[in-house]
């Protein structure tokens, strides 16, 4: 179990297990501190996603999970997973069809923010603050892969976040539109100072995080948060 020293920030992974049909598929131990990056790798099947359901509420029933998931000192394990608080991004950007690009933006601003005009003010900085200004009447479709993963990120951090889950969002990319992407969406995380767990398959996504790195072989054992 992990003593913490600093108990009412990060996210931490007290002692999670994930078992599925009696076999230990993840077993680990670690506080991401704000604005640090966790990197999980491990191959196809190994419980990598299945972490990430566990933190955000969405396990399957048929996994068998202990240990508890903390944020900012804040037992998330029995929580609805609409109450967590967490950001997700996936391989695929997963923009809403029937929206625009500036619609998709302004729906994921949190309710307590009334004023159209100021809903709309916000969108729109957040396209500036990705380098995609004046795109905001663009149908998502028409947009590049990069752009579209773009608009994701500022999506989910507009939703005010307090952690971030990132399932592979880089993969569909090429590899200088990949480096781009991932030093935006690290830059944002430190700025706003949450915690990131990054599963990928690719060494250079866990170098360009430059935090801990836990390797998953299936069997839930690894090589553990360091």
């Amino acid at each position: 179990m992990i003593a913490q020293t600093g108990p009412t920030s990060g996210l931490v992974l007290d002692t999670v297990r994930l078992r599925l049909g009696g076999t230990l598929l993840v077993d680990i131990d670690c506080c991401i501190e704000p604005g640090a990056v966790l990197t999980i790798m491990g191959e196809s099947g190994s419980g990598k996603s299945s972490l990430l359901d566990f933190i955000a509420g969405f396990l399957r029933p048929d996994f068998d999970a202990s240990g508890r998931v903390l944020l900012n000192g804040e037992d998330l394990t029995r929580l609805p997973a609409q109450d967590r608080h967490i950001g997700l991004m996936f391989q695929a950007p997963l923009l809403f069809p029937h929206m625009s690009v500036l619609q998709n933006l302004v729906f994921a601003i949190p309710p307590l923010i009334r004023q159209r005009s100021l809903r709309r003010e916000i969108a729109e900085q957040a396209l500036e603050d990705a380098g995609l200004a004046g795109f905001g009447s663009r149908d998502p479709a028409t947009l590049s892969g990069g752009q579209q993963t773009r608009v994701a990120l500022m999506r989910t951090l507009l939703a005010e976040p307090k952690a971030l889950l990132l399932d592979e969002p880089f993969s569909s990319l090429d590899k200088t539109r990949r480096a781009d992407i991932r030093a935006l969406v690290f830059e944002a995380a430190r700025r706003k100072g949450l915690p990131v767990l990054l599963v990928s398959h690719d060494d250079d996504d866990a170098v360009a995080a430059g935090g801990m790195v836990h390797y998953l072989d299936g069997s839930g054992t690894g090589v553990g948060c360091g």
